[in-house]
């Protein structure tokens, strides 16, 4: 595959069966086969899209002093800001050219889930902020419900199978600020090393400038650009592993631009759907026949993450 496909939502959210299948035919195949899927008909609208970007720049556009004060010690990085090299990929010691700012669920009174997650961190000198970071998470969140329940019925389960699982979930909303490139990076480090998300599923806004590419199964690197009104979807390794890689969880990276780009920054703000820590991603019954063997070992969703944020330089041994 020498592209993303490109589907629409609105044809599983229309009252049309055919249309309905049609929508879980087509992100089920892409899933199986890339991995990646641009996504038309989502629940983010311009205006918030636009809003987000303006406080994400501003933020990211404070002194470094200010920003610091935003770095919440003692939760590896789960709310606030992380500040630029802090996190490399699997396999990686060089840190990757990036800093970034993490929104987490927000958790109604009385939940089971209430206290097992960090506070957001509330940015005083922006009043906005932390608003239009709300409401882009839960309509992110909104959307990825419904790509989940396609991915259910593709899969052979029912369709609000993920519901359970997503509601109250540990998902995070990742702003991410590449700054400009001053020196040559030391190492080989990149913007983002090649690596595959750890979570369920990873809604990607359409990034500020060019960079993200894509493994397909052929080892070539692709191109990912999603059109305006698009939101570049993507299978996390959690989801990979729950469907006995049925659905592929895909090798991608951040490469830095040509040297004449250095001095510019890019933005990008990913949405990582995570479920609720006790999770089980045991390989699913419907994926594993004499032809496919289970792949992986039981794990739960909170252990499985806890592994790789070790491997990922955020939480220490």
């Amino acid at each position: 595959m020498q592209q993303i496909p490109s589907v629409d939502l609105r044809d599983f959210l229309s009252d049309e069966p055919a249309r309905k299948l049609k929508f879980v035919n087509e992100i089920g195949k892409a899933y199986e086969e890339i991995g990646f899927v641009a996504l038309k008909g989502h629940f983010l609208d311009d205006q918030l899209v636009s809003a987000l970007y303006e406080e994400v720049r501003n933020f990211f556009n404070f002194p470094l002093e200010l920003k610091a004060k935003y770095e919440i010690p003692g939760i590896s990085g789960q709310r606030g800001y992380v500040s630029f090299g802090k996190e490399h990929a699997k396999g990686r010691s060089a840190g990757d050219l990036k800093e970034f700012w993490h929104f987490g669920q927000y958790i109604e009174k009385g939940s089971k889930w209430e206290g097992e997650y960090p506070e957001n961190v509330t940015v005083e000198e922006l009043p906005k902020f932390n608003l239009v970071g709300k409401q882009a998470y839960q309509m992110l969140e909104k959307t990825g419900i419904y790509v989940l329940r396609a991915l259910a019925l593709h899969i052979g389960l029912e369709e609000n199978y993920f519901d359970q699982y997503i509601k109250d979930g540990n998902s995070i909303l990742r702003p991410i600020h590449y700054p400009p490139i001053t020196d040559e990076p030391k190492d080989g480090a990149v913007r983002a090393a090649a690596h595959g998300d750890i979570n369920l599923i990873t809604l990607l806004m359409g990034a500020q400038g060019k960079g993200l590419q894509v493994q397909n199964h052929n080892g070539e690197w692709i191109d990912a650009i999603a059109q305006d009104d698009e939101l570049m979807i993507n299978v996390g390794d959690m989801l990979s592993r729950h469907t006995n890689n049925k659905l592929k969880s895909t090798i991608h990276q951040v490469v830095n631009p040509p040297r004449e780009l250095w001095g510019t920054s890019r933005y990008s703000i990913p949405f990582f759907m995570h479920p609720v820590s006790d999770m089980k991603l045991d390989c699913l019954p419907q994926c594993i026949d004499n032809s496919n063997p289970k792949l992986f070992e039981d794990i739960t969703a909170g252990d499985y993450l806890n592994e790789r944020l070790v491997e990922l330089g955020l939480v220490k041994k």
